[in-house]
C-alpha cells in the first residue's frame, strides 16, 4: 500500500507555532515560580514585620491565602493580556518575515513560465534584502543568457540561410537543366560550402571557450619572432600594387609574455586578415609596446573605419556595421568575439578606437612574463 504523504506545515506556520511555544514556557515557568516563592516571600516580610513591634499573627494565614489570590488573579490577566499581545506581534513578525519568501516563490513560478522581466521586491529585514538582491542579480544574469541564446540562434539562422538558399538555387537549376554546369559553378557551390564549415567550426570553437573547455598552454613568450613570421606570411600574398602596405614596428628588446603561442598567432591572425579585408589601399601596421606589467600588441590600419556608435559592438558575435553587404567578402562574423574570448583567457584586454573613413587599431594585452617563468 502507498504511504498516504501528510502535508508539511508551512514555514509561517512554523514560525508562529515556534514563539507561542516560547511564550508558553515562558508564561508556565513565571506561574510555576511566582506560585512557589511568592507566598514564602511574604511570610517571610511578615515576620520582618513582627520582628519590629507589630503583631500580625492573628490575620497572617488570612493575609496570605488573599495574597495568593490577588496574586493568582494578577497573572491570570497577566497571562490573558500577554498572551494575546505576544499573538498578535508573533503573527505580525512571522507575516513580515514570510512575505517576501512568499513573494519570491511566486515570482520563481514566473521565471519557470519566461517571465524572466520579473524582479522581487527589496525588503526591509537586512538579510532577506540581501537575498532579493542577490536573486535579482541571477535573475537579470539568466535574462541577459536568454537573450544572447534568442540573438545567436537568430544570427545562425540568418548566417547559414544565405548559403543555404543560394546551394538550393545552384542545386535546383544543375538538376532541372536551366543552369549548364561548369567549373565556375562548382566552384562557387564548393566555396558556399567552406564558409558554412569555416562558420560552424568558429562557432563551435567558441562554445568550448565560453564553457572554459578550451585548454591555454600559457608559457613564456618572445612576440618579436611570431609576429615577424605572420607579416612576413601576409606580405607574400599582398603582391599586387594597389594592395595595402604591411609593416612591422616592433622594438629590438621586449619583455617576453606569459601567453599560449598558437592563441595569440590566432588572435593576430584574425586582427591582420579584418585589416585587410577593410584597408583596399594604405598602409596596416603591427605594432609592439610594453608598459610595466604588460605588453600591447596592436593592428593599426587606414582603412574604412568604424561608426562611432557602432564601436562598442565590435566584439559581439555576428555583429557587422553594414548588415546588407556581401557576406562573402564579411567573413563569419564572430571573428572578433573569438579574439576577445582568447585575450580574457590569457589574463589579458581587448580595444578597438576608430574614426570612420581614417581607420582603425585594435589592441590586445598579455602579462609579462615573470622571472620564475622566465627560468623555466
Amino acid at each position: 500500500m502507498k504511504k498516504l504523504k501528510t502535508a508539511k506545515p508551512s514555514l509561517g506556520s512554523r514560525l508562529f507555532f515556534s514563539h507561542i511555544i516560547v511564550m508558553i514556557v515562558g508564561l508556565l515557568t513565571l506561574l510555576a515560580v511566582g506560585k512557589i516563592s511568592s507566598p514564602r516571600f511574604f511570610a517571610l516580610y511578615l515576620r520582618q514585620i513582627e520582628v519590629g513591634g507589630w503583631r500580625v499573627g492573628e490575620v497572617r494565614t488570612q493575609l496570605i491565602r488573599r495574597f495568593e489570590d490577588a496574586w493568582s488573579r494578577g497573572a491570570l490577566w497577566s497571562v490573558v493580556v500577554g498572551a494575546t499581545t505576544a499573538g498578535g506581534l508573533s503573527y505580525l513578525v512571522t507575516r513580515r518575515i514570510v512575505k517576501p519568501l512568499i513573494q519570491m516563490e511566486e515570482i520563481t513560478k514566473k521565471f519557470a513560465a519566461g517571465q524572466l522581466e520579473e524582479r522581487v521586491p527589496s525588503s526591509e529585514i537586512p538579510e532577506l534584502d540581501q537575498l532579493a538582491t542577490s536573486f535579482n542579480r541571477m535573475a537579470a544574469t539568466l535574462e541577459g543568457v536568454e537573450q544572447r541564446r534568442r540573438e545567436l540562434v537568430s544570427d545562425l539562422s540568418h548566417e547559414l540561410r544565405t548559403p543555404l538558399t543560394i546551394l538550393r538555387g545552384y542545386l535546383e537549376g544543375l538538376s532541372d537543366g536551366t543552369i549548364e554546369p561548369s567549373t565556375e559553378i562548382y566552384d562557387r557551390l564548393a566555396k558556399e560550402t567552406t564558409r558554412m564549415q569555416r562558420l560552424v567550426n568558429d562557432l563551435q570553437e567558441l562554445s568550448k571557450m565560453e564553457a572554459g573547455y578550451l585548454p591555454i598552454d600559457a608559457r613564456p613568450l618572445d612576440l618579436r619572432p611570431l609576429l615577424t613570421g605572420i607579416v612576413q606570411r601576409f606580405a607574400d600574398q599582398l603582391i599586387a600594387e594597389d594592395s595595402p602596405k604591411l609593416l612591422l614596428d616592433v622594438p629590438a628588446e621586449a619583455p617576453m609574455v606569459n601567453a599560449d603561442p598558437f592563441r595569440v598567432e590566432q588572435i593576430v591572425v584574425n586582427l591582420i586578415g579584418n585589416a585587410i579585408r577593410y584597408t583596399p589601399e594604405g598602409s596596416i601596421v603591427v605594432q609592439l609596446r610594453s608598459e610595466v606589467d604588460k605588453v600591447w600588441v596592436a593592428v593599426i590600419d587606414t582603412g574604412q573605419g568604424i561608426a562611432e556608435e557602432d564601436l562598442p559592438h565590435v566584439f559581439e558575435r555576428f555583429w557587422r556595421a553594414d548588415r546588407s553587404r556581401n557576406r562573402n567578402s564579411g567573413g563569419t562574423g564572430i571573428g572578433l568575439a573569438i579574439c576577445r574570448r582568447l585575450v580574457e583567457l590569457q589574463d589579458g584586454t581587448i580595444e578597438a578606437e576608430s574614426q570612420f573613413g581614417h581607420g582603425s587599431t585594435f589592441k590586445f594585452s598579455l602579462p609579462i612574463a615573470n622571472k620564475v617563468n622566465k627560468k623555466t
